[in-house]
């Protein structure tokens, strides 16, 4: 017997599910004789890459693992009181252990199905009550992308909202963190808004410039001022007040809603979530009622389902920009939710007691801290404090005496350019880490720090009498009664158990791209080497990130054909932004501050128009031809028309109608010969690697969704990375950023990090790492190869609406159902009626009203593809019974979707299908039933009865029939 080696750990093999005998079955249905066939009917042949990627041979999981290891062990971890919004805590374990690194949590998406997201949506809605709470507010969002974004955002949201004729000003206190005034820069000069930074004591807002104004609460020296006359000032003079807060210092402060101020940003990453070098962490926004239109960012709100239940759903989502487009105020089209559930499960568990605590013993620690620096005659000059404290010592010599004494002991200040030095403590410093920085400061002056007391002494609020808060905050039962570990585990397990995820079954949504997550990808986010930095620490103990940078630069360069990326934007719109804004600096920089034209494609993202506006465009839409492609005479037409404008195209390739376009090269030589830069939107981006690249189009920027492309999980609806790459003339107009300045670059921050949501780069880095160029472009071949099987397997029972010219498609295609609304089927009934054969819903409506879009993705099998195509198969002849009479056209199995245990468990079964049809329709399903929690929810009915926060069962009950008989008016 002959023996052979062969390696068995391959990681491709298990991310590129179909095996070769499955291929070649899914080749034969599709009828080609190969891979290379049907790559060649579907990629036009001029935009083929001429040379395979030239990246690094793949790892197997165990050489990655140990391979990071090493490249994380050059970060050292040290004590960091450097502040600015970011501060050491613990995420309790059994959260850890049960959300961030459970698949339940991390694959599920965003929750447009509500009816198989009750748990993500009830874990945010609790998020929305600890903010409500916290700051005073009467409605917050489902989270941003960080504080800084956060702040921007409502600098946008209260322009848009100023009765003032003229107003442009928005004053921004001097002590508001320097991120978010770098960021608020970068957001403020393309809209026309003028940012005035200045002494919040001193500014005159009579001024009538002035629609808006800012503040830090605590400052961000640490200093606690009380706001009530300058918020008394802004309200005479009718100016909108943003404050920034500190969730956990409101537990002790007074709220900013009683202040009277008219939003509330901030992060709420101090509960419990890592530094992580930055991010991800969820930002949080608060308001006023009269905003909650306009608010941006998803609102998560309480409606009925057809039982009349309590059920959740994302509340007003007409203001989501595939439906405003260029009118959108915001091009926020996601939220931090896995970061959100995580900070509102720690609220969850500790309850407000214990959250008062740690701010009380953080408080503590830092007046016996202050008491020890008193001693040594070390000056403190912050008069009113929650954990930070502000030193003035006596040289510039000192400062750094104390900063190379400070490092030696693995401990990290604030040093500030006038020989200040600022300490801001947090929930994880103890008693011993107090004498470890008197010694420190000890050994500087040469003196003997006194010891320190066992136990702290009791001792008042270092703040005005004014500023102690009085008002109660989170009283809802959830956040006092699942404080032991068993009860908090079982009610993760019971929220976890309401959500369909990539756990289940496949989630073939187009557009959007819901890759394997592997295990071994995850791993290292929770190491603390990744976790454990704060994102201002020296950059020489960051040496392990400073090589993941570099590499997956240099990698997405390789992919892209581009000369630089940035890997600063922390989601799609913001790679959008980013990358618009390189060609404004471009065009600028030329001379050619008029060039201000965004000619978008009708068939785009909604976020490329809302992007545009944002970055001072103005949008022309560029009509689609019937078979979906970009209409070259109208492109022309517009292209000549504002020749003397032309900033940019924005295209999306392959096409949002899932066909790569063969007119593309031509596309972007016609925007290059009229003085015009191509921005293409990397959403698609995974039916180019390994086939053809941005550059090779004659694209000119591109944004990445590492949330799609590149494997980052989608987390319930965020996180996500989105870099941009861009040829060598663009690159000196990537984002920079005011803390920690990127060399070349003089354009401000895109995002509050410097590098984003640094401590998720982990899951792209090692995805490419054990793919490696080979695997990269099968990847990318299987996921059309898994297209075009399930396109021939349904064009026989649904129209597929685009093809290419030797009818295939890209990696995804749109199934046409409009035709089905003859027979009173709309194209919702189908997506609800998926749930009921344990699938989610491919997109819906989008980019085509009345259509699915469907995109399998390489990591799903044969055999789940057949389990998919077979379930939307007998969906169509439950469409055709209704279509020939034989169901009823309102009474239906489709129309009362999905179905719930508590539907079916009736003594009395009145429906005209039997509850076998109902539940099991398929016998795949008796073997694994996921149960809808709750019925078809009434979204119409929410947006009348807008509830954001928790509410009582109790309290439920009792409004139930005053809301039935509430405002009939038609849905926002």
């Amino acid at each position: 017997m002959s023996l052979k080696f062969s390696p068995v750990d391959v990681f491709e093999a298990r991310h590129n599910a179909p095996g070769a005998d499955a291929q070649a079955a899914m080749l034969r249905t599709i009828g080609v004789d190969s891979i290379e066939q049907l790559i060649a009917e579907t990629v036009p042949p001029a935009i083929r890459l001429k040379k395979p990627l030239d990246l690094p041979a793949a790892l197997s999981e165990r050489a990655f693992l140990a391979k990071f290891k090493q490249i994380a062990g050059q970060n050292q971890v040290f004590k960091s009181y450097i502040g600015l919004g970011y501060n050491d805590t613990t995420m309790p374990p059994v959260i850890q252990r049960n959300i961030l690194e459970n698949p339940g949590w991390y694959t599920a998406y965003t929750p447009y199905q509500a009816e198989i997201a009750q748990g993500r949506l009830e874990a945010l809605i609790n998020y929305q009550t600890v903010v409500i709470d916290l700051t005073g507010l009467e409605i917050a969002n489902a989270s941003l992308l960080d504080e800084g974004t956060a702040a921007a955002e409502a600098m946008h949201m209260l322009h848009s909202q100023t009765k003032k004729k003229g107003a442009n000003q928005y004053f921004v206190s001097e002590q508001v963190l320097p991120q978010t005034i770098d960021l608020l820069r970068t957001r403020a000069t393309p809209v026309g808004i003028e940012l005035v930074v200045g002494d919040h004591r001193q500014i005159d807002l009579s001024n009538e410039g002035f629609f808006g104004a800012m503040v830090q609460y605590p400052a961000a020296d640490g200093e606690v001022f009380d706001y009530k006359d300058f918020i008394a000032q802004a309200q005479k003079n009718n100016v909108f007040v943003v404050m920034a807060a500190d969730l956990l210092a409101l537990t002790l402060l007074t709220s900013p809603g009683e202040l009277g101020a008219d939003v509330c940003v901030g992060n709420s990453q101090r509960f419990g979530v890592p530094m992580g070098y930055g991010g991800p962490h969820a930002g949080f926004f608060s308001c006023r009622e009269q905003f909650k239109r306009v608010i941006p960012g998803r609102l998560i709100g309480q409606s009925i389902d057809a039982a009349g239940n309590k059920a959740y759903r994302m509340a007003l989502q007409t203001r989501e920009q595939h439906i405003r487009r260029e009118k959108a105020t915001s091009n926020i089209c996601t939220a931090q939710v896995l970061l959100s559930v995580l900070a509102g499960m720690f609220t969850v568990y500790h309850g407000p007691q214990r959250l008062k605590q740690f701010a009380t013993n953080t408080h503590l620690l830092a007046q016996t801290l202050e008491a020890g620096l008193k001693k040594l005659g070390v000056e403190q000059t912050n008069t009113s404090y929650f954990d930070t404290l502000n030193l003035r010592l006596e040289s510039a010599e000192m400062q750094q005496a104390l900063q190379k004494e400070a490092e030696a002991a693995g401990i990290n200040f604030r040093y500030f350019e006038d020989v200040r030095v600022g300490i801001s403590l947090n929930q994880n410093t103890e008693l011993h880490d107090v004498a470890n920085i008197l010694d420190v400061f000890a050994k500087v002056l040469g003196k003997e720090a006194d010891q320190l007391a066992e136990e702290i002494e009791a001792a008042e609020l270092h703040v005005p009498s004014n500023l102690v808060r009085t008002s109660e905050y989170l009283t809802h039962p959830v956040f006092n009664t699942h404080h032991a570990e068993h009860e908090i585990l079982r009610y993760m397990k019971q929220l976890e158990n309401k959500d369909l995820s990539l756990a289940h079954s496949m989630i073939a949504l187009g557009s959007c791209t819901m890759k394997l997550n592997a295990t071994a990808e995850m791993i290292p986010v929770t190491w603390p080497e990744i976790g454990g930095l704060h994102p201002f620490a020296p950059r020489e103990q960051a040496k392990g990130y400073e090589q993941i940078f570099s590499d997956l630069q240099a990698w997405l360069c390789e992919v892209t054909g581009f000369d630089a990326v940035s890997l600063q934007p922390n989601s799609g719109a913001q790679g959008e932004y980013a990358g618009l804004l390189a060609i404004r600096g471009y065009h600028e920089a030329n001379g050619d501050h008029h060039r201000n034209v965004a000619l978008i494609p009708s068939s785009a993202h909604g976020t490329n128009p809302a992007s545009a506006v944002m970055a001072g465009m103005q949008v022309v839409v560029v009509k689609s031809t019937e078979d979906g492609n970009i209409d070259v005479a109208d492109l022309k037409a517009q292209a000549d028309k504002h020749a003397a404008n032309l900033s940019c195209l924005m295209v999306t390739y392959p096409s949002t109608h899932g066909v790569y376009e063969e007119t593309i090269i031509d596309i972007c030589n016609l925007i290059h010969e009229h003085g015009g830069r191509v921005y293409m939107d990397g959403a698609n981006m995974n039916a180019q690697v390994g086939l053809t690249s941005p550059a090779t189009i004659g694209a000119d920027v591109c944004h990445l969704n590492l949330h799609k492309t590149f494997c980052i999980p989608h987390g319930g609806g965020g996180p996500g990375v989105g870099p941009i790459g861009v040829v060598a003339d663009l690159a000196p107009y990537l984002p920079g950023h005011a803390v920690v300045p990127v060399e070349g670059r003089t354009n401000g921050s895109v995002s509050a990090a410097p590098w984003g949501s640094a401590s998720i780069l982990p899951i792209s880095y090692a995805y490419i790492s054990m793919m490696g160029g080979d695997g990269l472009q099968r990847a990318t071949e299987i996921a059309i190869l898994n297209a075009n099987y399930i396109k021939a397997r349904l064009e026989e029972h649904y129209p597929v609406l685009y093809t290419g010219s030797h009818g295939r498609c890209a990696h995804e295609m749109i199934l046409d159902c409009r035709h089905f609304k003859k027979a009173g089927i709309e194209v919702e009934d189908i997506a609800k009626r998926l749930m009921d054969y344990n699938f989610h819903a491919p997109t819906v409506s989008f980019p085509v009203a009345g259509t699915l879009m469907i995109e399998p993705t390489e990591s799903e099998s044969k055999a789940e593809l057949d389990r998919f195509c077979d379930a939307m198969i007998s969906i169509r002849k439950e469409i055709a019974e209704v279509e020939s009479g034989k169901a009823d056209a309102k009474d239906n199995v489709l129309k009362h979707a999905p179905h719930t245990a508590a539907a079916v468990l009736v003594h009395e079964w009145t429906r005209p299908y039997s509850r076998e049809q109902a539940v099991y329709p398929m016998e795949y399903v008796r073997a694994n039933k996921f149960w809808p929690s709750v019925a078809r929810i009434d979204s119409a009915y929410g947006d009348r009865n807008l509830i954001c926060s928790c509410t009582p069962m109790e309290e439920y009950a009792d409004q139930q029939e005053e809301l039935v008989q509430a405002d009939k008016g038609p849905s926002y």
